[in-house]
């Protein structure tokens, strides 16, 4: 009879492929189990790097992945990132090792009570019922959008299992249907609007086709969050990105419009950019799987998986509905470039560094179009944000940005690597959230088949110096000795380049022109002078004047 270990294995078999993980006593034979079946396994340095990596990869692919850790300091060390899969929605397994089933020893911490804090389910493995509890474990995973975490009792790890009957709850959620009463009032309110907005977010990527055609019936306009850029690329009136990242025409647009369809986004503060937007339309319809609506603004609720709203809606507006020609009028086509009218910047800023405005116009040039960008947290992801191209959605993932943290990146990176092998993967990371991260750095390096890593190096934790030091506060803690990124990517198994003007790019364009493999780390001593429109925002919204004065002084900052 096979152990508890291989029952758990042999169950994820044809619900994933990709498991990412640190090996520790708790998880030893299970990790040894995965070697015997077609899961296919990615070693990290970090354990938050496990679930890290397994997120990005769910948010490139829509497909779960498996993170696994060991009991204790394993599992501990996986809690930054598995509040950000939480907030993310993204269904990642945790197979961890547990207490054992006998009872808890010295070492041993309530792990089910720490993962309930940050909003993860809990389900502990016995030997009776191994598959089922796995399976029911996916199946909670997939129903409700979030990530499980699946506990192996150290004791058990491997005993012999029992026999089980037939059990297939893992199967693909069915749609969420909303009520005909609500479809009815959402398309009611479409059908009055005279400037309407159609806004998708990350779960709106199923309904991308049927938004369009709802879009060309309604006259609406139409915009994305930042993670789901690229699902209306080459659509006549794609007016960008809402929220923070919004260039200034596009923002002005979305103040405008009197109906908002919400379809698959949580209107954070950044998609509302700080509360500024959508607070003036007569009705904002939100299209979601929460158990209630997200923001206060919304007045019409849909509780629907996305594409099945969309189609109920479009049902009710007639094809022959004469647009609103005014209001798409009103926007400049797509391929004007309305979402990318940004600072082109200088080469260099006033302090001799380069101004991270122009070096991300020419790294945006540089790179091939094939492309998935990963993007830390930081001050530093506008740039990479607001300035980089992308193919198509799910290109752009924003790991940290959920649960506002740093220092998931290189594991991200990771995760993004294995998910799209046919894509350049790159990585923009500050030199904070980079040094946070900096473990993984070796597992970029061998995972990746052709990655770039974008380090804007300011020798700062700018969004603080930026918020705080722009108060009159102390800045010792919130700056950084300037690290040398090129040199440790070289002894990572990377190639490393430190960038200090434009032409210094040209070993990047030399490297993707000739088509060479591996990983090329770019560290760009930027400047810390310039600061990104949505800590522009941010600054405003606290009232406080520019830090020029101080960011501008880099001896001061040392």
């Amino acid at each position: 009879m096979p152990n508890v270990s291989e029952v758990v294995a042999q169950a994820l078999v044809g619900h994933a492929t990709e498991v990412f993980g640190v090996m520790g006593n708790g998880n030893a034979y299970f990790l040894d189990a995965i070697s015997r079946t077609p899961l296919r396994l990615t070693p990290v340095r970090h354990e938050s790097g496990t679930v890290a990596a397994a997120d990005a990869f769910y948010r490139a692919t829509r497909s779960v992945a498996v993170a696994t850790t060991t009991f204790g300091p394993g599992f501990t060390n996986t809690i930054t990132a598995l509040a950000e899969a939480v907030m993310a929605n993204s269904p990642v397994l945790l197979v961890t090792g547990g207490a054992p089933a006998s009872g808890r020893r010295g070492v041993d911490v309530d792990q089910t009570a720490i993962a309930t804090a940050v909003g993860a389910e809990s389900f502990v493995l016995d030997t009776q019922t191994p598959r089922e509890t796995t399976l029911r474990a996916l199946h909670h995973s997939l129903t409700h959008l979030t990530p499980v975490v699946l506990t192996i009792p150290y004791d058990i790890a491997a005993a012999e299992a029992d026999a089980e009957t037939h059990c297939d709850l893992a199967g693909m959620p069915g749609p969420r249907t909303a009520s005909p009463e609500v479809l009815d009032e959402a398309a009611k309110a479409l059908m009055a609007a005279q400037r309407p907005l159609v806004l998708a977010g990350r779960g709106a990527v199923q309904a991308g086709p049927g938004l369009i055609t709802l879009g060309e019936r309604l006259g609406a306009l139409m915009a994305t969050t930042a993670p789901a850029r690229g699902l209306f690329a080459g659509e006549e009136f794609d007016i960008g990105v809402a929220g923070g990242f919004s260039s200034e025409k596009t923002a002005a647009l979305i103040s405008e419009s009197d109906v908002v369809l919400v379809v698959g986004a949580r209107l954070n503060q950044f998609t509302t950019a700080h509360g500024k937007f959508y607070g003036g339309a007569r009705h904002v319809i939100q299209v979601d799987i929460a158990d209630q609506a997200t923001h206060p603004v919304v007045d019409i609720f849909v509780r629907s998986d996305s594409a099945d709203a969309v189609r109920g809606i479009l049902s009710r507006i007639p094809a022959g509905q004469e647009p609103g020609e005014t209001w798409r009028s009103a926007a400049p086509h797509a391929r004007s470039g309305l979402h990318f009218q940004r600072d082109a910047g200088q080469p260099l800023a006033a302090d001799g560094r380069l101004d991270p405005r122009s070096l991300a116009i020419q790294l945006n040039a540089a790179l091939p179009q094939e492309r998935i960008v990963v993007s830390d947290g930081g001050h530093f992801s506008g740039w990479s944000s607001l300035y980089f191209d992308l193919p198509s959605t799910d290109r752009l993932l924003l790991v940290g940005t959920n649960y506002m943290t740093i220092g998931l990146g290189f594991a991200a990176a990771v995760g993004a690597c294995v998910a799209r092998p046919e894509s350049m993967t790159v990585l923009a990371i500050g030199d904070g959230s980079g040094l946070m991260a900096l473990a993984d750095i070796e597992s970029l390096a061998r995972a990746a088949q052709r990655a770039v890593v974008i380090v804007f190096n300011d020798a700062a934790y700018s969004a603080e110096v930026i918020q705080y030091g722009s108060q009159g506060q102390d800045l010792f803690a919130m700056t950084i000795p300037e690290v040398d990124f090129a040199t440790l990517a070289n002894g990572a198994g990377a190639r490393g380049v430190v960038v200090r003007t434009l032409d210094d790019l040209a070993v990047l364009t030399d490297w993707v022109e000739s088509g060479q493999k591996g990983t090329l780390v770019l560290d760009c001593r930027i400047s810390n002078s310039v600061i990104a429109p949505h800590y522009q925002e941010i600054m405003k919204l606290l009232h406080v004047k520019s830090p020029s004065h101080i960011t501008g002084n880099r001896d001061q900052l040392k």
